[in-house]
């Protein structure tokens, strides 16, 4: 599934995870100053669980080791993990 969505004045069409998906943070999607405020990091593999209903662009991940919940964080920058890297 594509999602547009508008980024200050740049619209982007990215692909959303499928649901229950392996997934890794983008941090190159993420501006330089605003990195160190997320708390994914590189390596780590998460599962998707899909978009919020009542908050387009946004969903609800797990750490896939530790099960800790992240919810409201942008669905564009989750990636798919490719078979290789399960």
């Amino acid at each position: 599934m594509l999602s547009t969505y508008t980024l200050g004045y740049i619209t982007r069409m990215a692909k959303i995870p499928r649901k229950l998906s392996l997934v890794k943070f983008d941090m190159a999607r993420v501006p330089r100053g605003f990195r160190r405020k997320y708390p994914f990091r590189a390596g780590v593999a998460y599962v998707f669980f899909g978009e919020i209903p009542n908050m387009p662009g946004h969903c609800v991940v797990a750490d896939h080791k530790s099960g800790k919940i992240y919810s409201g964080y942008h669905t564009d920058n989750f990636v798919e993990l490719g078979k290789d890297e399960t």
